[in-house]
């Protein structure tokens, strides 16, 4: 595969295509609509999965699995959630295949083999794990029930693009019960500021907290919490959600709770997660048209050291020797580095190779480097590179990857200031979207119906009401109706 990338203003959408692919994130499977996620693209998910779980253990919480299916009587449950999901599902119907009689050697299903009841494969697991705490909880000592899983899920998609939107993929999905609204709903806002840390110290994204619009509500929930960020192309995606679920799911799993007065009450829900699609945050939101570009913290690799070998074999081998002295030097420091001397490909091969890949930091090493005592150290955000002394080149290191850190935060945060405007009439909202997209803060005037007829006529959606929003008076931009405040609007993935 020619690793010559389509570049962003040409074609986004391919250039984002030709990232995944040649940078080795991801490939097409066998089946419609799913992924293979490669080792590399595997690897950054292990290392975002191992900060969340890490933060969710800080925060009181408990991994358990449940099942991949879902009895269709238990899916219907909650009828919110049920009609939310119903035109995703896909379902089991049958559980043998027998070989055809009439045509030897292949299979079909085998009609004696039909079950009972149909299963869902899970596209949420709300249903199997609110049946499940049925039995879980007895009594306000039982509470808080605060588990999460790390799971994978099943949403038929029509159109699918890799990480972005796919039939199969990687998610956690947190189920808590509470015995208080109040309690509920500081889980909810807590677990949704979990995850804008985690975008913004580790995916050195920046995202704006808010809560959707009850037309963009999760199915079943009383409020959907969200964080949003901004892409390269103007367009906004949703990196994280958390919802208050109210007693919904309680009351259609009658899980009830013996309170302290020694009352029959209804537990108080939330869930939250966050999926595989975060990588696709990740890759739109800092990388140029030479490759991928990775923020340090969960870049699967954060040092490539490349040796610049000559024909003189005890150059060589001096070269090896203080190769391996500071991968054991930068691993002591935490940082994760590998050593590329396979031969069969040339220097400027490698120094390519790893600028698509968007390691943090490359450095070449030399028999004349060894000589002055220095090598030199290139990194990926802005492409300098520098001759640096060997003495403390491991804390050099260590520095300069805390201040990629940095600019790839500070420069995307910069972009999104850029690229959000306040508009009051609607001729200018409509020319803002079409000429340079982008977060656009508008009044509107509450009613479902006139943000289903901008988004009809846009393909703009308001993709939260900021929290914290500060109140004022305005006029809706498409109905010209009485507002309250501004929300946010954009095109979004």
């Amino acid at each position: 595969m020619s690793n010559i990338l389509t570049s962003r203003k040409q074609d986004y959408s391919q250039w984002y295509n030709d990232l995944v692919l040649k940078g080795g994130l991801a490939d097409y499977s066998a089946v419609r609509g799913c992924m293979v996620i490669k080792p590399y693209g595997y690897g950054l998910w292990e290392n975002m999965r191992d900060v969340l779980d890490r933060m969710f253990k800080e925060t009181g919480h408990q991994n358990a699995y449940f099942p991949l299916f879902v009895p269709k009587s238990l899916f219907e449950a909650e009828e919110k959630n049920a009609e939310g999901f119903a035109k995703e599902c896909a379902v089991v119907t049958h559980y043998r295949l027998k070989t055809d009689p009439e045509n030897k050697g292949k299979l079909i299903v085998d009609p004696a083999a039909k079950l009972d009841e149909e299963l869902v494969v899970r596209p949420t697991s709300e249903a199997i794990i609110w049946n499940t705490y049925k039995n879980w909880i007895q009594s306000y000592r039982d509470l808080p029930l605060l588990i999460n899983q790390w799971a994978n899920v099943v949403r038929w998609e029509m159109r699918t693009r890799l990480f972005l939107r796919t039939a199969e993929f990687l998610w956690q999905e947190g189920h808590t019960a509470h015995a208080t609204k109040e309690e509920a709903i500081a889980e909810t806002e807590q677990m949704l500021d979990v995850y804008a840390r985690f975008a913004e110290e580790y995916m050195a994204l920046p995202v704006i907290r808010g809560v959707k619009t009850p037309n963009e509500r999760f199915a079943g929930a009383e409020d959907t919490y969200c964080i949003e960020a901004l892409m390269q192309d103007g367009k906004a995606l949703q990196a994280g959600t958390s919802h208050f679920l109210g007693q919904n799911f309680a009351k259609a799993f009658d899980v009830k709770f013996a309170s302290k007065d020694n009352t029959m009450e209804y537990v108080w829900a939330t869930s939250w997660g966050v999926s595989t699609r975060l990588i696709g945050a990740l890759v739109m939101a800092h990388s140029d048209d030479e490759g991928l570009v990775m923020p340090p913290r969960i870049a699967p690799l954060q040092v490539v050291i490349v040796p610049i070998f000559n024909k003189d074999a005890e150059a060589r081998q001096k070269i090896d020797d203080k190769a391996a002295q500071l991968i054991k030097e930068l691993r002591a420091k935490g940082i994760r580095v590998k050593y590329d001397n396979d031969d069969s490909t040339r220097p400027g091969w490698k120094f390519a190779e790893y600028e698509l890949k968007g390691v943090p930091v490359r450095i070449a090493l030399g028999a004349r480097d060894l000589e002055n005592n220095q090598v030199e150290v290139a990194r990926r955000d802005t492409k300098e590179k520098a001759p640096v002394s060997l003495d403390g080149i491991t804390d050099h290191v260590a520095q300069l990857l805390e201040e990629i850190q940095s600019n790839l935060y500070n420069r995307a945060l910069a972009f999104r200031e850029e690229n959000t405007r306040s508009i009051d009439t609607w001729d200018a909202f409509v020319k803002a979207l079409d000429e340079t997209p982008g977060f656009i803060s508008a009044h509107w005037d509450g009613t479902p119906e006139t943000e289903e007829k901008i988004k009809e006529l846009t393909k703009a959606t308001i993709r939260c009401i900021p929290l914290n929003n500060k109140h004022e008076a305005g006029k809706c931009i498409l109905t010209g109706n009485p507002s309250t405040q501004r929300v946010l609007f954009a095109r979004a993935y």
